[in-house]
């Protein structure tokens, strides 16, 4: 690969803001001056342009089988649409069968990513079975597969949901060894009997969705995650929170001194409950776990941004089509049709992040430039061991860059995004801040509206220690 300068940009990190030349070779950045020589490199224009280090996001589902659903994105698909929205890293999961050692799951997922992935990606590993077995495989994928982050489920009974002592065992498993547990935190068995109780009154339409998963349950969750964390001496990471009962948890723990950590998305930033009221089944694409909360709990979780109770702006997406055509009802929210319980949860976003939080966020006031970044890129990297490889500007880091026009607007539609979904959350939404160029190690993918990238570009990522860099 052959040297490439990007020249005059306002260079935005975590914790700087400046003007400046990139110098990239060999895929690392080589050189930050206010003034570098063109030389023969190939030169990229920056002025009145933002370089921002390449986005980072630790929660997406690629081809991720979900009961008798999966979800519609391909490794192909999906990457791509993240590198048009200026993330060129993903963590993914590699779901534990039943029957099948963790080990085993990581590597079907790394056959099925490899020849596909157009921007580096890794894996967390979601555990369902904790059994000697599993457990004995844990240190080797966090020292010798770079796997550091192990996913359970606290809801979702008979299918994912792993007791108490499960989870415990597996926090002291891999506390010794730089591994953190993520948390999917919600009281599964109370949440059960309110669905069984909903549908025998005749209520199946997707609202009930959302009435059935209270805030209140998330919260309960929430706290129980952390104090078996406490127990254990190990960091705990809660993904996808939405509830303020959940974030009071993460505050109160966090003020004792608790390795206490947690995302959350932009849909509980930007929508609310009261989405599910839409006619018909529309109600149906805003379906997704924990389900859309009040503007109460939205506050909070832009207050807990902007104070860092929250680390992290993830996207989980997790994208099921409305319609049924072209991917068959099996990759569809029709699956539901007449039974809210059996809608797919999930819904998309990888390709909005970015724009949105900085309209949104910096845009509206809410947070600064830098922690926009800090969000988006830099916190991602650190508690998920991959900085400052990722998640930096600097020397030696990779050359994973976005060249972003802050002032440019644009309307977010499912009619221009790049994945295969069939709508968008934030349809017809004018955000002002656009993605212009992605470089992945220094390699062009994206240029306005082309794709320059290739499927199987993208490589694996090992990762270090999770939970320990922050």
């Amino acid at each position: 690969m052959g040297e490439v300068l990007i020249k005059g940009g306002r260079v935005v990190t975590a914790v700087d803001d400046y003007v400046a030349d990139i110098l990239v070779k060999d895929g690392q950045i080589e050189a930050i001056a206010r003034h570098l020589p063109n030389s023969d490199a190939e030169v990229h224009n920056a002025s009145g342009l933002m370089v921002l280090p390449g986005g980072v996001d630790v929660h997406t589902h690629m081809e991720f089988p979900l009961g008798p659903a999966e979800t519609c994105d391909t490794f192909e698909t999906g990457t791509r649409s993240a590198a048009f929205g200026g993330t060129t890293t993903i963590i993914d999961f590699a779901l534990q069968k039943q029957g099948e050692t963790p080990k085993q799951a990581l590597d079907r997922r790394l056959a099925l990513a490899e020849p596909q992935a157009c921007v580096d990606y890794g894996f967390h590993i979601i555990l369902t079975e904790v059994t000697p077995e599993s457990l004995s495989e844990l240190p080797d994928l966090i020292n010798q597969d770079g796997v550091s982050s192990f996913k359970m489920f606290m809801a979702y009974p008979g299918v994912l949901m792993v007791d108490d002592a499960g989870i415990f065992r597996t926090m002291r498993k891999v506390g010794t060894h730089g591994g953190m547990v993520n948390l999917h935190a919600e009281n599964g068995g109370v949440i059960q009997v309110l669905i069984e109780e909903a549908l025998a009154q005749g209520n199946t339409s997707p609202k009930y969705h959302a009435l059935t998963r209270p805030s209140i349950m998330e919260g309960e969750a929430s706290h129980r995650a952390i104090r078996l964390a406490e127990l254990a001496e190990i960091p705990v990471y809660l993904v996808h929170l939405s509830a303020k009962e959940a974030l009071d948890a993460v505050v109160e723990a966090r003020d004792r001194g608790i390795s206490a950590f947690a995302e959350t998305c932009p849909h509980y930033l930007f929508l609310t409950i009261e989405e599910y009221d839409r006619p018909d089944f529309d109600g149906a694409k805003y379906v997704m776990t924990p389900p859309l909360r009040d503007h109460t709990c939205q506050h909070a979780l832009w207050r807990g941004l902007k104070f860092d109770d929250l680390q992290i702006v993830s996207t989980d997406h997790c994208p099921f089509c409305f319609s049924e055509r072209p991917f068959g009802i099996h990759r569809s929210k029709q699956l539901g049709q007449g039974d809210f319980s059996q809608i797919p949860n999930g819904a998309p976003g990888v390709e909005f992040r970015v724009p949105l939080l900085y309209d949104g966020g910096v845009g509206g006031g809410k947070i600064s430039l830098n922690r926009f970044v800090q969000l988006t890129s830099t916190a991602p990297a650190k508690m998920f061991g991959l900085f400052p490889q990722k998640g930096a500007i600097a020397v030696g880091s990779d050359a994973d860059l976005v060249l972003f026009d802050p002032q440019k607007p644009h309307i977010l539609s499912a009619s221009t995004h790049h994945s295969n979904v069939d709508y968008s959350l934030f349809e017809g939404r004018q955000v002002t801040g656009k993605v212009e160029k992605v470089f992945l190690r220094g390699e062009l993918v994206v240029d306005g509206d082309r794709w320059l990238g290739k499927p199987g570009n993208g490589r694996y990522q090992k990762r270090s220690a999770s939970g320990r860099v922050i």
